[in-house]
């Protein structure tokens, strides 16, 4: 790549570890937040519920948008948007100020990453240059949430509003550069330009993935007010139904029912599900038992935790390597055996074990991490359209909101149930807190040996000839139709805005 193509890439890059310093830091300062503007503990859990709701309920409309709408322009829009509400975060008197903000925040990413994902899946030539940036963003994007633990250690000290305020100096001076970097777009992404927005569609979409979010958020509540809950989850069901009947029947649908058919998209997404839900899950777990349990100030628990960001490393080093010499596939399934083994290990956690004890499970871990979510966004976007690359990017980015909060709703709920059981054998104080953490542990166990399923299907399908990968980069220009293979694209790499002149640029190409 050119010092161009670099240029953009780190100005893409910079987004996405905004978004993952930003999420880092406001879950560290919670209990500041918390003691000064005198929440209540249902509150000061929206504050970070609130975000999560916002970007699960409009990553996949953020995508599409991107699509027709103009990546260039939604993402500069929404970047400045997340720039402004982060910094009124940090005025807030009242605990609804700051939910408030947040949600704000959260929509805000939604429709800035799957931008930023599709310009660079659109600006980088599909094959070994694309992964190679994809690896990299994925990778920034970890590294973030790792530095941001201990630099929001830090400035909490100094008063939790620098939280919010630190975020807006880095998103002026990337919002500065993308201005003069980040390629115009002839007319509107994907051929838009004279297509009808699908505003039926987008509030179904909207309305469902919205529900199903607050369902999921709820399930830490275990049966409390479980009415509720349900009543979420089947009304979202419902929108999901009515969307998808609304998108077979719409002549220009919000999202192209067909992408689903393809196999690599669908289990990328699954898979990029599960992996963030167990990784997550574990995380909050393990913040937790340093800090309940151990008694560990927030600082220590930061530091102790930034080995999981060992993917920042390993992401555009190590990975790129094993893609290029076993193929996506195999790559993402030793990722997921790596994370069973990690949260595995961590199962008979002892109440004074020794930081030497724990690391082998956060190396492993952080190196999963590096293995599974960057060759994963590979998959779901290799060989789809050009117009339909901001769909595909809002799909993942849709599927890793909803696996984040799963994990974390699923491990609190099973903690909260088991604390609140009768204590048996006499177990009692700390005996009974480890148990607890010991059953909540069970479920990243669970979702990584789900997720390992997943991508053993891959590896499977190949070796009987359907729906496996094979070595990224190799045997591309076969010809052919139908799914493309996880991390294989049937057409030949296209030359990109970075790297071809206008004139001989050839026309996007059509997946459907």
């Amino acid at each position: 790549m050119g010092a161009r193509a670099w240029a953009l890439l780190l100005v893409l890059c910079g987004t996405v570890f905004l978004e993952g310093i930003d999420i880092a830091m406001v879950a560290i300062a919670i209990p500041a937040i918390r003691s000064d503007l005198g929440l209540s503990t249902g509150t000061a859990a929206w504050v970070v519920s609130a975000y999560v709701l916002g970007y699960a309920g409009f990553t996949l409309l953020g995508g599409r948008a991107a699509d027709l709408l103009g990546r260039r322009r939604m993402f500069l829009l929404w970047l400045g948007i997340f720039l402004a509400f982060s910094g009124l975060g940090g005025f807030a008197t009242e605990g609804w100020m700051l939910v408030v903000a947040r949600f704000v925040t959260g929509v805000a990413a939604a429709f800035m990453t799957p931008a930023a994902m599709s310009i660079i899946t659109t600006s980088y030539a599909e094959g070994p240059e694309r992964n190679k940036a994809l690896l990299v963003f994925a990778g920034t994007s970890a590294g973030g949430f790792s530095l941001g633990l201990v630099v929001g250690g830090l400035l909490t000290g100094f008063g939790w509003q620098w939280v919010f305020f630190a975020p807006v100096f880095f998103a002026a001076a990337i919002l500065a550069a993308a201005l003069r970097l980040v390629p115009a777009e002839a007319g509107r992404a994907g051929e838009g330009g004279n297509r009808r927005f699908d505003l039926p569609g987008a509030a179904a979409a909207a309305g469902a993935m919205l529900l199903l979010a607050y369902g999921i958020v709820r399930l830490e509540h275990g049966f409390a007010d479980w009415p509720l809950t349900a009543a979420a989850a089947v009304v979202g069901l419902l929108l999901v139904a009515a969307f998808v009947r609304i998108e077979r029947r719409t002549a220009d649908p919000l999202v192209r029912l067909g992408i689903f058919r393809t196999g690599s998209v669908v289990r990328a997404g699954l898979g990029s599900l599960l992996y963030l839900g167990a990784f997550m899950g574990f995380q909050f777990v393990l913040t937790l038992y340093l800090q309940e349990l151990r008694g560990w100030s927030s600082w220590q628990t930061a530091v102790a935790m930034i080995v999981l960001g060992c993917d920042v490393i390993l992401s555009p080093t190590l990975t790129p390597r094993l893609v290029r010499r076993f193929g996506n596939t195999r790559v993402i399934f030793g990722g997921f055996l790596l994370a069973v083994t990690a949260y595995a290990l961590f199962l008979p956690v002892g109440a004074d074990w020794p930081y030497a004890a724990m690391f082998p499970t956060l190396l492993l871990a952080g190196t999963g991490f590096a293995l599974t979510l960057g060759p994963q966004m590979i998959a779901a976007t290799d060989g789809v359209a050009e117009k339909e690359q901001g769909l595909a990017s809002g799909l993942l980015q849709t599927a890793t909101q909803f696996g984040a909060a799963i994990g974390i709703s699923a491990v609190t709920a099973v903690y909260g149930l088991a604390t609140s059981a009768p204590a048996g054998h006499g177990a009692q104080g700390a005996d009974a807190d480890l148990s607890a953490f010991r059953w909540a542990l069970i479920v990243p166990v669970v979702m990584a040996v789900l997720g390992a399923v997943v991508a053993g299907v891959g590896v499977w399908g190949r070796r009987g000839g359907g729906l496996g990968s094979g070595v990224a980069g190799r045997g591309r220009g076969a010809g052919g139709g139908g799914a493309h293979p996880q991390g294989e694209s049937t057409s030949s790499p296209q030359p990109t805005a970075l790297s071809t002149p206008e004139a001989a640029r050839p026309p996007v190409r059509d997946a459907r």
